[in-house]
């Protein structure tokens, strides 16, 4: 028997999705190469965006249509969509993910695949590893508290321990991954670990173990580069900063979304924090790491935006001199604050303006430069 694992989204994603072949793979199954291979196609979804969604009932559609000519094969789903509708206490949501894929034979929670084996790794040299589920922060577009659930820390040394094991298999490259990686921590012991408190709404509040955890991970053996994505603006901690400039291991690219120049939108999203504190932790960045680069994440178009309120942010984008962004268009998101309380009122036409405006600006303008950067891991 077979399995072919289709992954949409970020990295936390693939990492999940490294986990679910090592679940087959315990089972006895192999790796096709191709779908056309497969007895069991595993579909690992992203609700990130409306567009992500329909890539998922697209690819469904197609493998039904074989089923129905005689194929005979299993189609599961897993991931972001499969979580929000098990999450969704009425079961509307499943059942109606069950009517409009009737060809799907199994959804499965991610949850229910857990670390008991060492994930299938297919790079030689990177690996992915997760260290935190779910997102306790509630942006007001943002799906993923609702697809992933609350924040969940893995034991750090349960994270140790993969790095080493990693180290000894001559894996040299490893991205530390959770929905924000600034977090972590904040629901464990601190086993005699720094802790470090980061200031939020003027009180220094939030623990996390990150920097701890870093600072570990950069000590093992044979480990020669460390990454780390997603990392939220406002849990940036000078600690973290201090880390990162100490220790040569740690990538010397970050990646910080900032998804809006202007104070009004930022509030209306729930992102904690003002333009002139991103621009100050940028500039706090570079000067004590100078050969630092940063890409980002921007949203256009989202509830309310004027054109005034857009200009802000390609200012902050001259600003910041991002070596790469990833824009998007606003994508009404099902059971997001946003879509329950702010009309998507802004056209598309003017979304597709904006997006392209700061596509050049940033993306097209690194590239004629030379400073584009070409492949960043990172999670939507």
């Amino acid at each position: 028997m077979k399995y072919f694992i289709k992954t949409f989204g970020c990295a936390q994603n693939e990492a999940d999705s490294e986990r679910i072949a090592v679940l087959y793979e315990s089972r006895g199954y192999t790796r096709a190469n191709t779908q056309v291979q497969a007895d069991d196609i595993v579909i690992n979804t992203c609700m990130i965006r409306q567009s992500a969604e329909n890539r998922v009932y697209g690819l469904v559609r197609n493998l039904t249509l074989e089923k129905k000519k005689g194929r005979n094969v299993k189609i599961i789903l897993t991931g972001c969509m499969v979580g929000m509708a098990v999450r969704e206490k009425t079961g509307s949501m499943l059942a109606s993910l069950t009517k409009k894929m009737p060809g799907v034979d199994e959804f499965l929670p991610i949850e229910e695949v857990g670390f008991d084996y060492a994930p299938v790794r297919t790079d030689t040299h990177h690996a992915w590893i997760p260290i935190t589920n779910g997102c306790n922060n509630f942006c007001s577009y943002c799906v993923v508290p609702y697809t992933r659930g609350r924040e969940v820390s893995r034991p750090i040394e349960d994270i140790l321990k993969e790095v080493r094991d990693l180290s000894k298999r001559n894996i040299t490259h490893v991205t530390l991954v959770g929905q924000n990686v600034n977090s972590y921590g904040a629901d464990l012991q601190a086993s005699g670990r720094k802790i470090t408190y980061v200031k939020h709404l003027g009180r220094m509040r939030i623990p996390t173990l990150f920097p701890a955890l870093l600072r570990e991970v950069c000590a093992v053996r044979g480990i020669r580069c460390v990454d780390f994505i997603s990392a939220n603006p406002w849990d940036f901690s000078d600690d973290l900063i201090a880390v990162m400039k100490k220790s040569p291991k740690i990538s010397r690219h970050v990646h910080l979304p900032v998804q809006s120049g202007d104070d009004d939108v930022l509030r209306r999203m729930n992102r904690w924090y003002t333009r002139d504190e991103y621009l100050a932790l940028v500039e706090a960045l570079r000067a004590n790491i100078p050969d630092i680069t940063i890409s980002t994440d921007i949203i256009v178009g989202f509830p309310g935006e004027t054109n005034g309120q857009f200009d802000h942010t390609v200012d902050l984008v001259k600003r910041a001199r991002f070596t790469k962004a990833y824009i998007a268009r606003y994508s009404d998101r099902p059971m997001t604050l946003a879509h329950k309380t702010l009309p998507d009122n802004v056209p598309e036409s003017e979304k597709k303006r904006r997006w392209q405006k700061l596509e050049d600006l940033i993306n097209k303008t690194n590239l004629k430069k030379g400073t584009y950067v070409k492949s960043i891991r990172y999670a939507a």
